[in-house]
């Protein structure tokens, strides 16, 4: 109505003018008014997505993929690769009954009776020097490759057999549990790899009680608790 009183009045040209720059005004406040919120919408919705990806994303596929190659890192590191730590035992009584309870297959399970009826009476060093004496003739050319074939040369045979429990008439029971949970031990430790020399490569050995006739050839090598052990000197012989 303004403008249309300034035509009338001889104004025109001033009212054109004025009414453009009104609108233009107008029109610009609108869109800066409306571009407003967008853009702060807009800029809170990308700094809302980076939290999203840094608290969903980064942190887990970085945990998933890095901390188990550190972890393995530390865990080996003072294990060179090849390297095989020996155990080392105490010969004792008290570092034998903090080892967990033993098992394993056939050979563990030969070994383990062969200590029992052999050695369970001895210390547990005794019972150590035992298990190396079998451990040395699977060593042997001389003698069966395994555990169990050592242990058994000559079963069948009053008498005649290498350890006297397996051919000696009487039936092997195991009674005294507490004694073969510990021997059990000793057996797993050896096949385990104990590092330990007691006898100086014996194949041999008896009890203080008796003096088999090989005893005068072979080479006393150690007397551990009540038996006395031998290197044999490629003679034909048995225990």
């Amino acid at each position: 109505m303004r403008c249309l009183a300034l035509v009338l009045g001889g104004h025109s040209a001033d009212c054109f003018l004025g009414d453009i720059m009104n609108r233009l005004l107008t029109a610009a406040t609108v869109c800066w008014a409306l571009a407003l919120p967008v853009g702060l919408f807009s800029s809170s919705a990308h700094a809302e997505t980076d939290r999203t990806d840094l608290i969903e994303v980064t942190p887990v596929s970085t945990a998933k993929k890095g901390l188990g190659p550190y972890l393995k890192s530390l865990l080996t590191a003072t294990q060179p690769k090849g390297e095989v730590k020996p155990l080392v035992a105490s010969y004792s009584k008290s570092w034998l009954d903090a080892q967990p309870p033993a098992a394993g297959g056939e050979q563990w399970r030969c070994l383990s009776e062969a200590l029992y009826f052999e050695a369970r009476g001895e210390t547990v060093k005794g019972q150590f020097a035992v298990a190396e004496v079998i451990l040395n003739r699977v060593k042997s050319e001389r003698y069966p490759d395994t555990l169990c074939g050592v242990i058994k040369q000559g079963t069948g045979r009053k008498y005649q057999c290498q350890f006297t429990y397996t051919c000696d008439g009487r039936k092997e029971v195991i009674a005294e549990r507490k004694a073969f949970e510990r021997v059990s031990k000793v057996a797993r430790a050896v096949i385990d790899g104990t590092k330990a020399d007691l006898t100086a490569g014996a194949t041999h050995y008896h009890t203080t009680s008796v003096r088999p006739s090989w005893a005068r050839v072979y080479k006393q090598t150690a007397r551990i608790g009540v038996h006395v052990f031998y290197r044999h000197t490629y003679r034909t012989a048995s225990n």
